[in-house]
């Protein structure tokens, strides 16, 4: 079995990749959006969005890397739709459409949890929702990807409790259905812990988010400073702006606050004043208001008065940067650290990894874990380089509160130091889980995952959840009684369908609660899926729409068609045009249960399109497309030969295997 375990190692290698190593510079901007019947406007936004972004990028270092598509309504979410082609995702966007759907909650966190599950590091995800969450209980999952991920979520909400008493205060009729108070909370404390917003804008507003959300889509914008007051109190923040950054602007999110700004030359500027030099425009929508600031280099402050919870955002474009990972020495062949699967032991030392990016001669000065939520209390690291960018960190102390990531510098040259912030809001834990399990997921047996909770705290019953990527099912045990100052026991257990497609991931989230509910702690595990099963079927194609206006005089008229291309067992590999003359779009969907999305349009003079679909063990089919007929599926004699031949090897080999 030489081949099988050499792509195991593969696996393997690719999964356990040593902190310090380039993430590289993939992004993905990510759309997770309602399609409920009330979702009409919000779609049509999102339609405008993702052409304002694709258009306003395209060519340029900030054109996103991959772009992910994940709806949801009730009671369903997804499929999730992950491509590279700008313009396959323009047509699929443009072709979403409002259905179904009422009053109900939705499974607005599914298809969170499913697009955090497929983005890389360090993406943006934008929400659009006007309906409660159906699955509130995966709020905990959720944070720990949120966490793991470093991704900024945020929400875009019509048809809130805020919303809605605006609309009364115009003068409007009542509303009968609204997102409750409650249930805007539960958005407003996910982005949050993202450092992303809640933007709760009416239905007729929404629109003028548009421009903001194309801010927000920037791939060199950076974070100056985050924080926010759950209560609401009046505090002073400074940030500091450097020679590489420009744009700075600041976001607040909240409601009946007043602020007053200073610049690093000591002038300043209050939010009642019409008129000043500080800040050069505003723009107000719903809850949110975004401010432009003027550029000074050095050290600026805020000053925010209010009763009510806000946010604050300070971020800026530069190509100077960080990343960062939690630490511990690495136990495996290879020096170095291994990126932590779970938060951080509060009140003992920790460590982290941190890389400067954009700069080969930035140098870290200073790093300190900053109290995010109701004060400003920092906790100091001692900082050693590395080398190559790579600096470090070692905190004597863990903090037991929320906190973010501050990072103090200076490139090379420069008078003045940079700063920046995570926007992810992270915490330690009093609660120890870990876990050990192979990295290699084989469906049709059942994976066993032992782990083991630890707690200095009291005895009491430890609350135990588990979630998958991949909707495979589980068992776990859902209480475990744990003793002060011991350990327990337990176990999940995983199966996936035989039929499961090789190349594709799945992430475990193993989440334990303390007795008394104030503290969590969770383990993610990514698995890759390897199967061994013999495969004889080719890949099939599904058609999704077709547009055709052909009239006799062909040479003014076109037609086009979408199509989804599956393969249930091993994937899809390939898709090739062999016949035809039109525009042909493909994107391979790795990791996403085999499917390739296609797009063919071409002129009425040429009816007919074929193309050549191949999965990943070689076997191979036809599809046939015409612009009024139905689709003609299958394998020719000549293909037929050829997919016998190498399913005959395939078979061959997997028995000198054995």
């Amino acid at each position: 079995m030489a081949g099988f375990f050499l792509l195991i190692f593969v696996q393997l290698f690719e999964n356990h990749r040593m902190v310090g190593i380039s993430r590289g510079s993939s992004r993905a901007l990510c759309f997770v959006t309602g399609i409920s019947q009330s979702m009409s406007d919000d779609i049509a936004v999102v339609k405008a969005v993702t052409n304002s972004i694709i258009n306003s990028n395209k060519g340029t270092e900030n054109k996103p890397s991959l772009h992910i598509l994940v709806p949801f309504s009730d009671p369903g979410f997804g499929p999730l739709i992950r491509t590279a082609d700008d313009t396959l995702f323009k047509d699929i966007v443009d072709h979403l459409t409002a259905t179904g759907g009422g009053d109900n909650e939705e499974m607005s966190l599914s298809g969170l949890q499913l697009a955090l599950s497929s983005a890389p590091f360090n993406s943006d995800i934008f929400l659009f929702t006007d309906a409660p969450a159906k699955d509130k209980h995966l709020k905990n999952t959720v944070i720990a990807l949120i966490e793991r991920t470093q991704t900024v979520v945020n929400f875009m909400i019509t048809d809130s409790v805020v919303t809605n008493r605006r609309k009364r205060s115009n003068g409007n009729q009542p509303q009968t259905r609204m997102i409750a108070e409650s249930d805007a909370q539960l958005y407003r404390d996910l982005a949050q812990a993202s450092g992303g917003q809640a933007i709760e804008v009416t239905k007729a507003e929404l629109p003028a988010a548009t421009t903001i959300i194309t801010q927000f889509a920037r791939l060199s914008v950076v974070t100056l400073l985050q924080a926010s007051r759950s209560l609401g109190q009046t505090d002073s923040f400074n940030f500091i702006v450097d020679e590489t950054v420009s744009n700075p602007t600041v976001y607040i999110t909240g409601r009946s606050l007043t602020f007053t700004i200073t610049s690093p030359t000591g002038a300043s500027q209050q939010s009642t004043d019409s008129t000043g030099s500080l800040i050069t425009s505003t723009t107000t929508v719903g809850n949110f208001k975004t401010l432009q600031l003027q550029k000074q280099v050095g050290q600026w402050g805020i000053r925010i008065e209010s009763d009510n919870p806000y946010t604050l955002r300070v971020i800026g474009q530069s190509p100077v940067d960080f990343l960062f990972d939690f630490v511990e020495p690495s136990e495996g062949p290879f020096d170095g650290f291994d990126s932590l699967d779970t938060r951080p032991r509060a009140g003992v030392n920790g460590r982290l990894l941190v890389s400067i990016t954009g700069s080969d001669s930035a140098t870290v000065t200073e790093v300190a874990l900053v109290q995010s939520s109701k004060g400003s209390e920092e906790t100091l690291g001692v900082v050693e380089s590395q080398g190559n960018g790579n600096f470090l960190v070692q905190v004597d102390v863990m903090p037991v509160v929320e906190f973010v990531v501050r990072v103090k510098g200076r490139v090379q040259g420069s008078s003045n130091d940079f700063q920046r912030q995570s926007p992810t809001n992270f915490r330690a834990s009093n609660l120890t889980l870990t876990a050990n399990s192979e990295n290699v997921f084989i469906p049709g047996t059942l994976l066993s995952v032992p782990f083991t909770v630890a707690s200095n705290g009291p005895d009491g019953n430890v609350t135990i959840r588990a979630s998958n990527s991949g909707g495979f099912e589980s068992t776990f045990p859902t209480i475990l009684f744990l003793e002060g100052g011991n350990s327990t026991n337990g176990t999940v257990t995983l199966s996936a369908p035989k039929n499961t497609p090789s190349g594709s991931d799945v992430i475990l989230t193993i989440e334990a609660e303390s007795p008394d509910g104030t503290d969590s702690n969770y383990i993610m595990l990514r698995f890759s899926i390897i199967n061994s099963f013999n495969d004889f079927t080719h890949p099939e194609c599904e058609l999704l729409n077709r547009e055709s206006n052909c009239t006799e005089n062909c040479s003014l008229t076109a037609w086009e068609i979408y199509v989804r291309v599956t393969d249930s067992e091993a994937g899809v590999d390939r898709v090739d045009l062999i016949q035809g003359n039109g525009t042909f779009n493909t994107s391979l969907e790795a990791g996403n249960a085999g499917i390739t999305l296609v797009s063919y349009a071409a002129s009425c003079c040429a009816p007919e399109m074929e193309m050549l679909v191949v999965d990943r063990v070689g076997n191979v089919g036809t599809c046939r497309f015409t612009a009024r007929d139905s689709v003609s599926i299958g394998v020719s004699q000549s293909l037929f030969l050829c997919l016998s031949i190498v399913a005959l090897g395939h078979f061959i080999f997997k028995l000198s295997e054995h």
